[in-house]
């Protein structure tokens, strides 16, 4: 996907609040949280996403620890949604 698919899809409803399952070309699919840090915009125009997965949210809620995140590349995702909640 290219960044202003993703940009349009996260800012500003679901960007470090809403959990978003993102499906990838050549991986599994993971529920995350993106997050916004002080390199998002330099990141965002490279097309890196900082994700915290779906295990780490709870933490990341109440410290906004961004070493819990992990940056992947849009290129790689093929669909984003909005994660259904257990």
């Amino acid at each position: 996907m290219v960044n202003d698919v993703i940009t349009k899809f996260l800012e500003p409803t679901h960007l470090a609040k809403t959990n978003v399952k993102i499906e990838f070309k050549k991986r599994n699919s993971i529920v995350g949280i993106f997050v916004s840090s002080p390199d998002y915009e330099d990141l965002k125009s490279k097309n890196f996403w900082r994700i915290v997965s779906e295990v780490h949210i709870p933490e990341w809620k109440k410290t906004s620890d961004n070493k819990l995140a992990k940056i992947y590349s849009g290129s790689e995702f093929t669909r984003l949604t909005i994660a259904k909640e257990k």
